[in-house]
Parts: structure tokens; C-alpha cells; sequence
């Protein structure tokens, strides 16, 4: 078994390979959103981001926009624009992307 660890790896968006995150980029793999599985990163790239809109989710109520692929226009997750406990702040400008909307490449 190969146990790839590259930090250049790359995660694309499943439907249509347009490149969103690099590996040196994930912070943490403990989310849930809709789908299931979900990955936190710190930068995500070839994106646009949705409205704003207030959200409550499981660990408390935040400000968020959707993320979706500029390419294909599939919606990956969601960027955490404001939180509104102290010990939440460390969320403000990271991604949410799912693992059903991704796929990691090795280059």
C-alpha cells in the first residue's frame, strides 16, 4: 500500500476536475455537512462564493456564503465569514468542502 502524504497533492471538484484546494492547505478532516464527510481548509481557489446568509449549525450560529466551483458551478461546501462566539472565531475565512464533492490527486 502507498500512503501518499505530498503536500502538492491536489483536491478537484468530482464533476469536473477543476483543481480547489492543495493538501498543504487542509486543516482538519472532523466535519459534517450535508452530504456527510467534510474536509476544512485554509485557502480554496477557482471558487464563487454564495450569498450571505446566516446559518445555525451544530456548533453554534454563523455567517457563511456557499462555495461553488467557478467552472462547473457545483456546490462543494461553505466559507465561515462570521462567528459569533469568541471560541469559534478560529473558523472566520476557512472552507467547508464535502468529500462526496471532491477528489485528491497526486501530481
Amino acid at each position: 500500500m502507498t500512503i501518499h502524504t505530498d503536500p502538492s497533492a491536489t483536491y478537484r471538484c468530482k464533476n469536473c476536475q477543476n483543481p480547489v484546494a492543495f493538501r498543504a492547505e487542509l486543516l482538519s478532516k472532523n466535519y459534517l455537512a450535508k452530504t456527510g464527510r467534510a474536509f476544512m481548509f485554509s485557502h480554496a481557489r477557482n471558487i464563487v462564493l454564495g450569498p450571505k446568509q446566516e446559518r445555525s449549525l451544530v456548533t453554534g450560529v454563523y455567517t457563511i456564503a456557499g462555495i461553488f466551483c467557478s467552472n462547473c458551478g457545483e456546490e462543494l461546501g461553505w466559507k465561515y465569514l462570521q462567528a459569533y462566539e469568541a471560541r469559534r472565531k478560529f473558523k472566520e475565512g476557512k472552507f467547508i468542502i464535502e468529500t462526496a464533492k471532491i477528489a485528491k490527486d497526486y501530481y
